[in-house]
């Protein structure tokens, strides 16, 4: 009897995978297969750590009102600082993938990418300076900016970090409001860049954190809040 339930319990997200896999859109029972204890464990284990969790979709209101902002190159509104209630294109990202020149699970703020109540996001650190904190609208966690990416740098982006690949796949890419709650450190975040300038992309970020220090639009040392998240 216990096979049974738990067959039932896992048959739900496998039979939705295969239906947005499927060339025609939907699941055939066909597809459907018997699962060995060890794709069990995993499918359990996967959503224990909250893979299942998507954001709300944001809000007609902010979106009507963000249209005539200036876009970035994938169409999505870039806010002056003041403006913490956005609208943003996520994507996702794991350690699992294994990428060249990604150093496991430490981020590029030197720390361990988490995931736990509060959970590591990456950004391009002159739109997001390392530390800054935010609430995805629809999900129960306090987000932070500890990494970054090349593809992100020049853009509104923000890589949401998941554990495992079957939670990254099911992220995908997607828009979400996000709520900053504390701009992390520009001080901190120049420092750290600046000793990385020998990589293109780090360079970029850089000089656009001292753009915005030199021109008086934020200030070098952050102001109230933590950044110990």
């Amino acid at each position: 009897m216990k096979s049974v339930l738990l067959y039932a319990i896992v048959a739900l997200p496998v039979a939705g995978t295969l239906a947005s896999c499927s060339s025609s859109g939907s699941a055939s029972t066909s597809n459907l297969k018997i699962l060995t204890k060890e794709q069990i464990a995993g499918l359990t284990s996967w959503a224990s750590l909250g893979g299942g969790s998507l954001p709300d979709a944001p809000s007609m209101a902010l979106v009507h009102s963000s249209a005539n902002l200036p876009k970035d190159k994938h169409g999505m509104p870039t806010y002056s600082l003041n403006q913490r209630n956005r609208v943003v294109r996520t994507t996702s990202y794991s350690h699992m993938e294994n990428e060249p020149g990604a150093p496991g699970r430490l981020n590029a703020a030197g720390t361990i990418l988490k995931y736990g109540q509060v959970r590591s996001a990456a950004a391009d650190w002159s739109q997001y300076p390392v530390g800054t904190t935010f609430k995805i609208k629809g999900l129960p966690y306090t987000y932070v900016v500890d990494d970054y990416g090349s593809s992100l740098v020049g853009t509104n982006t923000i890589d949401i970090f998941h554990p495992t690949l079957g939670g990254m796949r099911h992220w995908a890419t997607r828009p979400a409001e996000i709520t900053v709650v504390h701009w992390g450190s520009w001080e901190r975040t120049a420092n750290l860049l600046s000793r990385r300038c020998q990589h293109p992309h780090c360079a970029q970020m850089y000089a656009g954190v001292l753009r915005k220090i030199r021109s008086g639009e934020v200030a070098s040392t952050s102001t109230g809040g933590s950044n110990s998240l």
